[in-house]
């Protein structure tokens, strides 16, 4: 099995994809301007959006164990552009500062409690890459200039999607199916979806389907992967193969519901 990225790595890439996050902004021609793959967002939003996600997961790790999530103090986003992307910057810090001071083994409050990820600054820091990735490319997009999305941070992004997104112990209420995911990188994953629940592994690529399950396959780049499994983009855009539905009835399932 392929090792994750170390700790540092994490943190490192949560600093970078945020600041280019705040590159985009700055060159984006209207803080108004509607963020095409969030409809109901302006890029206004998307950064108060992100500034106040790093505030909270900042509280969260500092508050260590808990029964439920901690509530940073209120901090109002501006809206004058300079000053909005200091005080996004200022976010950014917060939750670096946290991860660093508490290390990626301290235990804390997740809302993926029912996952295969842990519920600790770990996992945070690896959420938060890609949290901090996928606006950076919402953000590019609302700038017309969109950047494919890093290879190192995507690649690990897939399997941080299917581990802390899309496992859980909840029942599949379809046909129990097989869904795989091939990075052209040479990484691939298998979701196995039944009455007891999602289960994400890595597999190798050649790993034979098993018998007597509904199957599908989806191939391309990490980055193109990433950006469907969090909806921006459509299985279309990715080669796949077998039962399309199953991508449909993922896209669906709520399993909290």
């Amino acid at each position: 099995m392929t090792k994750t990225l170390e700790f540092a790595d994490l943190l490192r890439l949560i600093d970078e994809r945020s600041t280019a996050f705040r590159a985009a902004v700055a060159a984006a021609p209207d803080l108004d301007a509607q963020v095409p793959t969030c409809p109901d967002w302006t890029l206004l939003d998307l950064v108060q959006h992100l500034g106040t996600v790093h505030r909270r997961w900042a509280a969260i790790v500092a508050a260590g164990p808990a029964d439920s999530r901690a509530t940073p103090a209120p901090s109002e986003a501006p809206r004058e552009r300079a000053e909005l992307i200091a005080w996004s910057a200022e976010s950014t810090r917060q939750l670096l500062d946290a991860l660093r001071e508490f290390g990626p083994d301290r235990g804390c409050w997740t809302w993926w409690a029912d996952s295969q990820s842990p519920q600790t600054s770990g996992a945070v820091a690896r959420h938060q890459v890609q949290e901090a990735m996928v606006h950076t490319y919402d953000a590019q997009i609302t700038a017309g200039e969109p950047q494919p999305l890093p290879e190192e941070a995507a690649v690990d992004g897939v399997e941080e999607f299917l581990f802390t997104c899309c496992a859980t112990t909840s029942a599949w209420p379809h046909d129990v199916a097989t869904v795989d995911y091939h990075a052209t990188e040479g990484r691939s994953w298998r979701l196995a979806l039944s009455d007891a629940g999602a289960t994400a592994t890595p597999v190798p690529a050649s790993a034979p389907i098993p018998a007597g399950t509904a199957y599908a396959s989806a191939r391309g780049t990490a980055g193109e992967i990433v950006l469907f499994l969090y909806g921006r983009t459509y299985v279309d855009s990715l080669k796949y193969d077998g039962e399309r539905r199953l991508f449909d009835q993922l896209i669906a399932w709520d399993p909290e519901a």
